[in-house]
């Protein structure tokens, strides 16, 4: 260490530097004769000394290009070449040179690096990055716009004329007149002189040249082609100057007219698809246009109806363009314009509407129940106005002349059975058509087409989700939902329309039909319906014109709950296990018994008459009637065994108010207790009697016969035959509401002796 520091603080001596070199000049591609002398290096101190030149590093023994360069003369230091050499693969060789001594092998000098460079010589032409370039424009290219852009690179001497590149273009096909292409020499970007004409050509070809400023002169080419894609320069032109057209009032009318056009540009492009405008006479936005992307035409509608008390007369003003701007050349320069247009008019005479069916297509199956003078349909037209009009219905076709129509109210009635070998028969389809025409001038007329499958299409039909309910008893106008399903085949065929089929009279009088829900509908009832079986049809019909008629079955019953139909009825099950006879009996006495109670105190009387009691009839649709001269029947009396009534208790106290549990009335002034004494031992007789029979007689029909109901003139008259006697009530003795009084007992075995 101190030997160290000692020769560090020893003052630095400058050394002069003793290598001399002279110019190594290597040039590329040098063809020889090898070995070639290169130059010379020199070391002053072979003045005293015996050298030895030394050289060594890349191009000498390492790579690349290793024995590329040697000394000959270790003594004199001359460096030779022994092979070609590329200067673009090798452009610098970093070569070390050492002297040493002879004798010794000690290094006398430092080291010498020195650069040897490779001349370059002009032996490589400008390369472009592709040999063919493709490109397309439009119509409407701008001449200041570039085509395409080329490039070329020369490998030779960066900065030197050897690697220099100029462009130019040595073919253009075709060359129409007066339009070329031109490149830039020093970018290579390729340029129009004008415009261009897609129908003279729609594609060029251009053969490019890429040279240096070398010496020799080196070149190379590539091509171009350039595609010509068509551009809007021709107007959509209207086949027709005017258009004439007549629309009924009142209804939409997609598609009422379409405009045509031509236009001479290439077809389905922008340059020739159309675009429409209503640009006059649309104020009220009744109107719309559209283009039909196949044939280019304007396709017109009317989105909103025409009013026939308006306007009879009306002009559209409608002009018609190209998706792209329409462009026009001008001493070739482009000018590009979207304003450019064509306009056409059409002239609209309003009329009075048309009857429309609805549907206008309707499907009907066959129905077991299709009888001659059954109605089948009920197939109205209407006015989209909703204006009533008079119409006037026929059958324009119906070969077999199985329906009939009604020319006032559009109602199809059955004439002849439904044939299922009718030559007319077309895959079990016979189809109906029905004309419907009004009365105005000219008379429009609406056509509605029925498809009668005679076969089984029931998959393609709506039906009830629920064909039978049981319901509580129901008061007068109580509405009963009915809800309808969708075909299996098209499950999405909702809302529906439901109607009532009004073909019997029962029905017309007890049901109606409320709001409509879309997948579900009121059903109503027009008056208070006593218990019972009750069969309502109705038609359903869904959005695609699929009719068909079902038969809703309706249960009115009694409820204990309010909620809940119960099969349980104190009455009829304890008249269940009675005979027919037992229960005539059972009544007779029952009707004796409740009839004395209020005529008891005038039994004095002989011959009181009493004028018959107008009751409010209902419940006869299927109920069965007595055998009757008036037409008239305990089911009119209007008794319901849902009310709850028990049997009304009658108070004997003169002047007093008999009050039963559910109901009051004003009390009756008897006679005497004997009274009721001797009339229950009458009926207690009476059914002593009849027990009698019924038990030891096998045909109990002689003694005990129905009991039949006369009504002459304004008396009515209880007139059993074998009746142990007979009675007469007056009408100032009886209250007006006395058998609405008489409670749920009398309800239940009425309805027993009916069955």
């Amino acid at each position: 260490m101190d030997s160290y520091q000692s020769d560090s603080l020893q003052p630095l001596k400058r050394r002069k530097r003793a290598w001399i070199i002279t110019t190594i000049d290597v040039q590329e591609e040098d063809k020889g004769p090898f070995p070639k002398y290169a130059g010379k290096l020199f070391n002053n101190r072979s003045f005293n000394t015996s050298l030895k030149y030394l050289i060594s590093g890349p191009g000498v023994d390492e790579a690349p290009e290793i024995g590329l360069f040697s000394i000959k003369d270790a003594a004199n230091g001359e460096v030779y070449v022994h092979r070609t050499i590329d200067r673009e693969r090798t452009p610098i060789f970093q070569i070390r040179f050492d002297v040493e001594s002879r004798k010794s092998g000690e290094l006398l000098d430092s080291p010498l690096f020195f650069r040897i460079k490779v001349k370059d010589i002009n032996d490589n032409a400008p390369e472009f990055s592709m040999e063919e370039y493709g490109t397309t424009i439009r119509e409407n290219h701008s001449k200041d716009k570039p085509v395409i852009q080329v490039t070329a690179q020369d490998k030779d001497e960066e900065g030197t004329v050897n690697s220099q590149v100029s462009y130019s273009i040595s073919v253009q096909m075709p060359s129409p007149d007066g339009l070329t292409f031109n490149i830039d020499p020093t970018t290579g970007s390729i340029f129009l002189s004008g415009c261009l004409d897609y129908k003279t050509a729609k594609s060029f070809y251009l053969l490019i040249k890429a040279s240096d400023h070398g010496s020799p002169q080196l070149s190379s080419t590539a091509t171009v082609t350039v595609a010509v894609e068509d551009a809007n320069n021709h107007l959509p032109v209207f086949t027709s100057d005017n258009y004439h057209l007549q629309i009924s009032a009142g209804e939409e009318h997609p598609a009422v007219l379409r405009l045509q056009v031509e236009d001479r540009d290439s077809p389905n492009t922008p340059a020739w698809r159309a675009k429409y405008k209503i640009t006059e006479g649309n104020e009220k936005e009744q109107f719309s246009i559209e283009t039909d992307p196949g044939t280019n035409e304007g396709i017109l509608s009317v989105i909103k109806p025409l009013s026939y008390e308006g306007d009879h007369e009306m002009t559209l003003v409608i002009s018609v363009a190209n998706e792209e701007p329409f462009f026009w050349c001008k001493n070739g320069i482009v000018t590009i314009s979207d304003l450019e247009s064509t306009n056409t008019a059409v002239n609209i005479k309003v009329l009075q509407s048309a009857p429309r069916f609805h549907p206008p297509i309707l499907v009907v199956q066959k129905e077991d129940s299709m009888k001659p003078g059954r109605v089948f349909r009920k197939y109205p037209a209407t006015y989209p106005d909703d204006v009533p009009r008079k119409i006037k219905y026929e059958l324009a076709h119906d070969p077999d002349g199985w329906l009939s129509v009604d020319e006032n109210s559009g109602v199809l009635t059955v004439v002849k059975e439904f044939d299922q070998e009718s030559p007319s028969l077309n895959n079990s389809l016979y189809t109906i058509i029905v004309h419907a025409t009004d009365h105005g001038k000219p008379p429009q007329t609406g056509t509605g087409t029925i498809l009668l499958y005679l076969s089984d299409i029931n998959d393609h039909m709506p039906a009830l989700v629920a064909p039978d309910l049981d319901v509580c008893d129901k008061r007068e106008g109580t509405p009963l939902v009915i809800e309808a399903k969708p075909a299996l085949a098209h499950s999405h065929s909702g809302p529906f329309t439901f109607e009532l089929a009004e073909d019997s009279e029962d029905v017309k009088l007890n049901w109606t039909l409320g709001r409509n829900f879309g997948q579900s509908v009121e059903l109503l009832m027009l008056r208070s319906l006593s218990q019972g079986s009750y069969l309502v049809p109705i038609i359903i019909q869904d959005k695609q014109g699929f009719s068909t008629r079902q038969n809703q079955h309706i249960r009115l019953c009694f409820c204990p709950d309010g909620h809940t139909c119960s099969s349980y009825s104190p009455v009829l099950q304890a008249a269940v296990g009675l005979g027919s006879g037992a229960i005539v009996i059972i009544l007779v006495a029952f009707l004796l018994l409740l009839v004395s109670s209020i005529v008891l105190c005038h039994c004095y009387k002989p011959g009181a008459k009493i004028k018959a009691i107008a009751l409010h009839q209902e419940g006869e649709q299927t109920l069965i009637n007595y055998n009757e001269e008036s037409k008239s029947s305990f089911s009119e009396a209007g008794l319901d065994i849902t009310r709850g009534v028990t049997p009304t208790t009658v108070s004997t106290e003169v002047g007093k108010e008999a009050i039963s549990e559910n109901r009051s009335f004003t009390g009756y002034k008897t006679s005497r207790t004997r009274h009721l004494d001797c009339f229950m031992q009458a009926v207690d007789r009476t059914l002593a009697q009849k027990v009698y029979y019924q038990s030891t007689l096998e045909d109990y029909g002689d003694i005990c016969e129905p009991c039949r109901y006369t009504e002459e003139g304004e008396v009515f008259e209880l007139e059993p035959s074998n009746s142990p006697c007979s009675i007469s009530i007056g009408s100032e003795d009886l209250p007006d509401d006395f058998l609405n009084t008489l409670g749920p007992m009398f309800s239940a075995l009425e309805e027993i002796c009916q069955k």
